[in-house]
């Protein structure tokens, strides 16, 4: 043993965490000071960089016991050795009293060696097992808002403490680092910008102590909700550890790393690699029938492998693998995250394929969908647009299966909800009844059957803009034929209503041209034509016929006033 081991063995077995805690205020106060050194600026930060790697390691230990621990007491007296070498550089650099460039340049190189390699023999000796954790204490976060040197500093910390700490002081940095991300981004960046941070984390997927493993998940799941740290998780080769997760981790685990591979697989370079390593399979087991999985966790799988079969090969062996009897079951689920996320999946796979649409159907698909809709069904009405979203997908383009959507009765559904729901309901109610009067000619005959016509002349006094103006545009396209013009006529307060909406200090008037187009259609027809001219509302379109714009006004007056209608037109205006 040499004279200054020895010397320093002596001096170690008397001082314990005193010397410690010395260390640990010299570092403390040597960063301050490297922040006022305006010489050798590059070198100084290396230098700070390690004294602070250095003053996060020495911190942990210090809720060790190291007191009696010799190998700990002696690395911290070479490491006051080194700190009183950096005290005297950063004077004589403060001070610009140093005999040449070169050899200070030098002098700090050195220094930045010396202290990295204490701070890699403190982590060796933690390693080893040679140190009892007595409790775990995390840094206090930085006040809000921290500077960013002071973000940078926590992160440090947080790092060396994951290094070093055993099971309960990891557990106790990861979520310090998760509340850390949720209070302020710039955590976030400054953990991906610290190197080897990442991979500690995507390494930490894979322990064996549940509660690391989900905190560890949650962070890679924060960061990726970050589009500039995405790239830098699949780098590090988080994919497959995620997806052992999902193969064998506890519930919030799994949870965690759903929600991380759905963000990461928004960008489809990515969805290859979650393919590549048995994801697909993994999240097919979650979402089948005999599955233990919680709602959320369904949920969030429906909506990773909802960006994954937009590859169609992926979508193809989604498909091969039965996903489609298992999505109609889970459509039907009381829970509504599990609806949503199975509907929209199940929506997904059928865009733009016709043969996936029959299956759907084939297999109770589209009743699924229309049992949503259902006013007897205790679901949302966020549920119920999702589902009219799967409706009009799958039939948008088959006269054959509106005859079967309507004898699932979807008519009837809408027309209760335009009659009796509440607003939001109503607004679903009007966007799904314009899509189906869409379909066909046969659609709008039934509507006008069923009784649509008056419920939707109601609306044109909404004091809705966007209800206004459906309601007009669909009575517009319905009164294109015959059988319902003539219904429409037989009611005279359909007639009535529309020609007070035509008035120009109306307030809660609809699109005119829309509203002019329908009384145009209603001219063809004599009762009509009857009804306009005694309503005493014609001096509303001849207003609007003086407004050159607004030609179909002036068609509606040259109708009116011709043949056996001019005579009472003419009377009635000069009364």
């Amino acid at each position: 043993m040499g004279e200054e081991e020895s010397s320093l063995l002596n001096q170690a077995s008397y001082t314990g965490n005193q010397r410690l805690k010395q260390a640990i205020l010299l570092v403390s106060s040597l960063i301050s000071v490297s922040h006022s050194i305006k010489v050798f600026t590059a070198k100084w930060q290396s230098v700070r960089q390690n004294l602070e790697e250095l003053f996060s390691t020495l911190a942990a230990v210090e809720n060790c016991e190291s007191g009696e621990n010799l190998s700990i007491s002696i690395a911290v007296e070479l490491i006051l050795v080194t700190l009183k070498t950096c005290d005297e550089l950063s004077q004589r650099c403060l001070d610009v009293s140093y005999g040449g460039k070169l050899l200070m340049q030098s002098d700090l190189d050195m220094l930045s060696a010396k202290l990295e390699s204490h701070t890699k023999s403190i982590s060796d000796i933690y390693a080893a097992g040679l140190l009892a954790q007595t409790y775990a204490i995390v840094v206090p976060r930085p006040n809000f808002p921290a500077s960013r040197d002071d973000v940078k500093f926590y992160i440090n910390d947080l790092l060396s403490r994951l290094k070093i700490g055993g099971g309960e002081m990891k557990r106790q940095t990861l979520a310090a680092l998760n509340e850390a991300v949720l209070e302020d981004d710039r955590y976030a960046k400054s953990a991906v910008e610290l190197e080897g941070f990442v991979n500690f984390l995507v390494n930490l997927l894979d322990s064996e102590e549940s509660e690391i493993q989900q905190e560890a998940a949650k962070s890679v799941s924060l960061i990726a909700g970050f589009q500039s740290h995405k790239g830098v998780l699949i780098g590090a080769g988080v994919v497959a550890p995620l997806i052992r997760v999902l193969e064998s981790g506890s519930e919030l685990g799994k949870e965690f790393a759903a929600r991380c591979l759905m963000k990461v697989t928004e960008n489809s370079d990515n969805v290859w690699s979650v393919s590549a390593h048995g994801g697909v399979p993994a999240l097919l087991k979650i979402c089948s029938s005999d599955s233990s999985s919680g709602s959320e966790l369904i949920a969030l799988s429906c909506g990773v492998l909802k960006n994954l079969v937009l590859v169609e090969e992926i979508k193809r062996f989604v498909v091969e693998e039965g996903a489609i009897v298992e999505l109609v079951e889970l459509a039907s689920s009381k829970d509504e995250i599990v609806q949503i996320g199975s509907l929209d999946l199940l929506q997904t796979i059928a865009y733009r394929d016709s043969s996936i649409r029959e299956t759907i159907i084939k297999e109770g698909g589209l009743r699924a969908l229309v049992r949503i809709m259902d006013p007897k069904s205790s679901v949302s009405t966020k549920t119920r647009e999702v589902a009219f979203r799967g409706i009009t997908s799958i039939c948008s383009s088959s006269e054959n299966l509106i005859s079967i959507l309507i004898n699932y009765s979807f008519m009837d559904h809408i027309l209760y909800f335009l009659r009796y729901g509440e607003i939001s309901v109503q607004e679903l109610a009007l966007k799904a009844a314009f899509w189906l009067c869409g379909t066909s000619e046969e659609a709008k005959k039934l509507m006008g059957d069923a009784g649509f016509m008056p419920v939707l002349v109601k609306f044109l006094d909404s004091k809705s803009f966007e209800i206004r103006e459906i309601a007009a545009e669909i009575l517009s396209s319905m009164l294109v034929v015959s059988k319902n013009r003539k219904k429409f006529v037989q009611n005279d307060q359909n007639v009535g209503t529309l020609l007070q909406m035509l008035d120009p200090n109306e307030v809660n008037c609809g699109n005119k041209k829309t509203l002019l187009s329908i009384l145009m259609s209603l001219t063809s027809s004599n009762s009509a034509r009857k009804k306009i001219v005694s309503s005493g509302f014609l001096k509303n379109i001849e207003k609007l016929a003086d407004e050159d714009e607004v030609s179909d006004a002036k068609k509606i007056v040259r109708k009116l006033s011709s043949g056996r209608f001019r005579t009472m037109l003419n009377g009635f205006w000069h009364s």
